[in-house]
Order: C-alpha cells, then structure tokens, then sequence
C-alpha cells in the first residue's frame, strides 16, 4: 500500500485520533462481479480524500466520486447547539476547481447538503453519470443539474462503464439520540422549489454501492448504519467506513459481510473546519478501529487531501 500527500498538510491529527460501513447486493450480482473482478488484471488504484465522504477513486483514466462535496461552510453541526437547519447553502467553485477536473461517475448516497450540495457544479463541470435516488434527482432538478446527467436508481442494479463496474444497494442512515432518529428526513416526489438553507436538502433514501474497478472491490457507505438483508455474505477487498451511529453497529457490519483485508476511516472529520487544514475529529475513532482490528483487517486513517494507491 502506497500512501502519498497532495500539499503540505500534517497528518498528526488523523494519526491521533485512534479510533464500518459497506455495501453488498444480491447473490447474484455479487457472485457475478467477483467472478469479474478475479478474471481481470489488478492495476493501482488511487483513492483521495476530500473530507467528509468526498472520495476519488482512480484508475487509470478511469474515475468515480463519491459524495463530492469541498465547499465547506460553518454550520454548527459539532457544537453544541448543533447545525443551524437555516444556514445558506454556498457553493465555491474555485475550491472544487483546484481539485476536480473531471469523472465519470457520481454516487450520491444520500441527499443531505455534506454530501450534495456541490453535485450539480461537479456533475455540469464534468459531464459524470449522477446516480442517486429519485428524491435527490428531484432536488438536483431543482438546482439546476441538467436532467440527462442524472440516473436514479432504488438498488439491485448492477452498471457496467468502461474501466469499472458499479453495484447499486439500499442502505440506511444512521441514528442516533433517545428516539433513533437523524437530520432533515423526507422525501420529495417532485422537483421542489430551489434549496436555498441545508434543511432543505433532505436525505431521500440513503444508498450503498460497490465500485469494481482495477480488479479491486471497494465497499461504500456515507454513514455507520446498513442494510444486514442487503449486504449479507458480501465479498469486497476494502470497505470506507464510518464512525458513530448505534453501539456495535461496525462490529455488526463485520459479521455480515465476508472477512474484508482492509477498512479505510471515512467521515470522522469535523467539516466546519477548512479542507486545507488537518482533518479534526468530531468524534473517538477508537471504537471504529477496535472494531476493525480484531477482525484481522488494517485499519487507515488519511487526512484530507491525502491519497493511499491499493
């Protein structure tokens, strides 16, 4: 495993902060693809962070975002008062410009604004495939994001492009707090007036998917929660996993899918603070690592920014 830097960013606060979420599909999907994956030739795959579930992954000319969301804005979310649901959505694209330049395709998993908000700048700047639920297709109607771009999808699906392979899954979002619940739920069944405040972004269904790319499967969740029924006896190489949600959740996780080599930390850090600087937790990544490790499988943190090639 290579691990490279892209600036001059330190990474004591990621390596300090010692502490998983998937996706699988239908059995028959799943046997499909790793029958795929084992025939093809293995080729480095490079995956970056940009904070929160932002990821590039990368092989040759080939490229999947996840979540692409850089413009970062001060809300509150890890104060505690917690986020102001009237904050206004802001966009920056001089930041996504200094990091994205192009894709092929975008995974939604689901509709809130550290996930979203930046999807129609990105998906119109490089012309990707958006995959989401129909909810988040209503709301990037809604901020303009040109309708043939969009692809909604429920899970079940398995997508073939050229250089990669997408599986698609139902998930859900984790919950948390005395009555289980989360931020901003909803649907919407058509395209709503324009989001103007991040309570408008709603989550709209929460997806899980599978990224089958240089010969390496690579398991995707934006949150600690999961579908057991949909992920039961999944095969992948690497899973981006999340802190928080219910207790034991990961460790639920970890006994649904088969045995997996390596669990990349994704969302722990406190997105109110700049991509530019270390990641700061907003939480203890132990019981995520604890999790992982006495599974067998390499726990790795990166900071934002940072770049790990598989």
């Amino acid at each position: 495993m290579k691990v490279s830097r892209r600036g001059m960013l330190a990474g004591a606060a990621a390596a300090g902060a010692a502490g998983v979420v998937g996706a699988v599909g239908l059995e028959n999907q799943s046997e499909a693809a790793t029958t795929s994956t084992s025939q093809s030739t293995r080729e480095p795959v490079e995956l970056t962070w940009f904070g929160t579930h932002a990821w590039q992954i990368r092989c040759g000319k080939s490229v999947v975002l996840t979540d692409p969301w850089l413009t970062r804005f001060h809300t509150g979310t890890f104060t505690p008062e917690g986020a102001d649901p009237k904050t206004k959505l802001v966009i920056k694209p001089d930041v996504i410009d200094r990091h994205l330049s192009t894709a092929d395709a975008i995974l939604v998993h689901h509709g809130h604004y550290d996930h979203m908000a930046d999807v129609p700048y990105v998906a119109k700047k490089t012309q990707a495939t958006v995959l989401c639920t129909e909810t988040h297709a209503n709301m990037l109607r809604a901020m303009k994001t040109p309708n043939d771009l969009l692809s909604p999808v429920r899970g079940g699906e398995y997508l073939p492009f050229e250089g990669f392979a997408i599986e698609v899954f139902p998930s859900l979002h984790s919950c948390g707090g005395k009555r289980h619940t989360y931020a901003y739920p909803g649907y919407r069944y058509d395209v709503p007036p324009r989001p103007r405040v991040i309570e408008d972004l709603v989550e709209g269904g929460t997806l899980a998917f599978v990224v089958t790319i240089g010969g390496l499967r690579i398991l995707s969740l934006s949150t600690a929660n999961f579908d057991p029924n949909a992920l039961r006896g999944l095969q992948v190489d690497v899973v981006l996993a999340a802190p928080g949600g219910e207790p034991g959740i990961t460790d639920r996780l970890l006994q649904t899918i088969k045995p997996v080599r390596k669990v990349i930390a994704t969302h722990w850090d406190d997105f109110d603070k700049p991509l530019d600087d270390p990641g700061i937790p907003w939480t203890d990544l132990t019981p995520l690592r604890t999790s992982v490790e006495k599974t067998g499988a390499e726990f790795v943190v990166l900071d934002h920014l940072q770049q790990v090639t598989l």
